[in-house]
């Protein structure tokens, strides 16, 4: 295994992680994975990355259950909060004054919609 040069592997994890984890990973080729695996899994298994290339390209990641458990949780964390503000947002707008607004916005007319949107640009100033 050497420690070759760390690539970018997903653009969806957090800038912080890509520095930190993936400047560490080491490269090995797939044939080098298939007859040295048992080296390379106690690797994986200390902590580390090993990207795995075939003809000098990047091909697969090998982490270990823990980081996979720790990336796909935040993910999953992430999803939860934007799923908790949403209901909580689609739950403010169900209130009779919310939905009567709503009413009288879809029945405006332009002009009516043109008036006040100019009165609330004024009141923010």
């Amino acid at each position: 295994m050497s420690k070759g040069r760390a690539f970018v592997v997903d653009d969806e994890l957090s800038d912080s992680y890509r520095s930190d984890r993936l400047g560490a990973a080491s490269t090995v080729t797939a044939t080098d994975v298939k007859n040295e695996f048992g080296r390379v899994l106690e690797k994986v298994l200390q902590g580390g990355i090993v990207v795995i290339t075939k003809h000098d390209e990047p091909k697969a990641v090998l982490i270990s259950v823990r980081e996979f458990n720790a990336l796909t949780n935040t993910n999953r964390m992430k999803l939860d909060t934007l799923s908790g503000e949403f209901d909580a947002l689609l739950a403010r707008m169900q209130t009779p004054a919310a939905l009567s607004g709503m009413k009288a916005a879809f029945d405006a007319s332009p002009k009516q919609l043109g008036k006040a949107a100019v009165a609330v640009a004024r009141k923010r100033g």
